[in-house]
């Protein structure tokens, strides 16, 4: 299931064609088939799809097998970046350890992607959990022990910066940081490419700017937005799911036409994957980690209906000012245009997005019938509200 034809005038209308790129016939070819299940295997990761097989072959075929670090969080969207980023290398014969922040112990790791941890230490990867500001302690010994080190733990230079400096302190070759696409500022352009105004105030901002002065060209930034795949612990999909399956009305703030980006993690490892590869390609850039089309938060809805089976969604649009309601908590997406463009893993990295968000879904929306969900007791009382104010009855279906 395609952009709609409404979405695509949408997306024309606030996007100037300087700033879209295109796909190429191959590549799109390439979207409508590549995504598959993800079992823990090498052809599992896409990486070598058409569309750059050939720029990539030599830098696969030379890349030296390297030891890396992962700083992984341990709550949120991004704690499955970390994890999909471990099975990549492990893949490719990277030797990989996995620092979680917290105590193994926590029932935080009884959740998704902690939970599945053993697909990594099956592999071969190491899983350790302790401290980020005691790095060296946390995982034994010095950061001479490994050629990369990626921080997907802090969100500002408080949090980053004993990591960054007990790395450079032991001569890592090469420093990565997870940022965030959310710290650019609002603009009449979209699509967001690199180098677009970002918020100063931002921590993310100060950790890229640190980075930049203390690894030189030995450092890279990814900037991801919202995303999908199995093992991730934040809702976002489901939430659509949780109301199309008990036949409820989705309620979606503004007009349902804001632009946003959702992608499959499975394109951010390998982003990342390519630069761990490619030093030298990736040596002090800043890079959108994202796919490179955009979806309506109607689309997204419409998306989902159809990955559930459903014959139609009943999709009711509010102002959360009249009605009271803060969207930020009524709502898993910004109530804005808000996506970006990976115009630079495209040009530096030779990289090209595999995610197919209609097929994408199914996958998610079968992990969900299987965990039983849609089966359990749940209170729509925002929803319930939000529905009173736009003078339709609260859904008479069970909650």
């Amino acid at each position: 299931m395609a952009f709609s034809a409404a979405a695509a005038s949408t997306a024309t209308a606030f996007a100037s064609g300087r700033r879209i790129s295109a796909s190429s016939p191959s590549q799109q070819q390439m979207l409508r088939h590549s995504a598959q299940p993800l079992p823990f295997s090498r052809s599992a990761f896409p990486r070598a799809v058409a569309s750059r097989a050939a720029a990539l072959s030599t830098v696969r075929a030379e890349a030296t097998k390297k030891s890396v670090l992962i700083v992984n969080t341990n709550s949120g969207g991004h704690a499955v970046i970390g994890f999909y980023f471990a099975k990549e290398l492990l893949a490719a014969g990277h030797a990989v350890t996995v620092l979680t922040v917290g105590d193994e112990a926590s029932d935080k790791m009884k959740k998704p992607p902690f939970s599945r941890f053993s697909e990594l230490t099956g592999a071969g990867g190491k899983t350790v959990w302790g401290d980020p500001s005691d790095v060296g302690a946390a995982v034994g010994g010095s950061a001479s022990a490994f050629d990369v080190v990626l921080d997907n733990n802090g969100k500002d230079l408080d949090a980053v910066r004993p990591v960054a400096d007990w790395a450079k302190a032991s001569g890592v070759g090469q420093f990565l940081f997870i940022s965030s696409a959310g710290i650019y500022k609002p603009t009449e352009e979209p699509p967001h490419v690199e180098g677009d105004a970002v918020k100063e105030s931002a921590g993310h901002v100060a950790v890229e700017s640190y980075l930049a002065e203390q690894f030189a060209g030995s450092w890279a930034s990814f900037r991801p937005q919202y995303m999908i795949g199995s093992g991730n612990n934040k809702d976002c999909e489901e939430w659509f799911f949780d109301r199309i399956v008990r036949g409820r009305p989705v309620p979606i703030p503004g007009n349902g036409m804001q632009l946003t980006n959702i992608t499959h993690v499975r394109d951010l490892s390998s982003m990342l994957a390519v630069a761990v590869e490619n030093p030298a390609a990736a040596a002090g850039k800043v890079f959108n980690c994202v796919s490179d089309r955009a979806v309506t938060l109607d689309g997204m809805a419409r998306l989902c209906a159809a990955a559930a089976g459903a014959a139609a969604v009943e999709i009711v649009h509010y102002d959360p000012a009249a009605t009271g309601v803060d969207a930020k908590k009524a709502f898993p997406f910004r109530n804005m245009h808000f996506y970006a463009e990976p115009r630079a893993a495209k040009e530096a990295l030779g990289w090209a997005s595999t995610t197919n968000l209609p097929e994408d879904l199914k996958e998610r929306y079968a992990e969900y019938a299987a965990s039983g969900r849609g089966e359990k007791d749940m209170a729509f009382d925002l929803d319930d509200k939000i529905l009173a104010a736009v003078g339709k009855a609260p859904a008479s279906v069970a909650a």
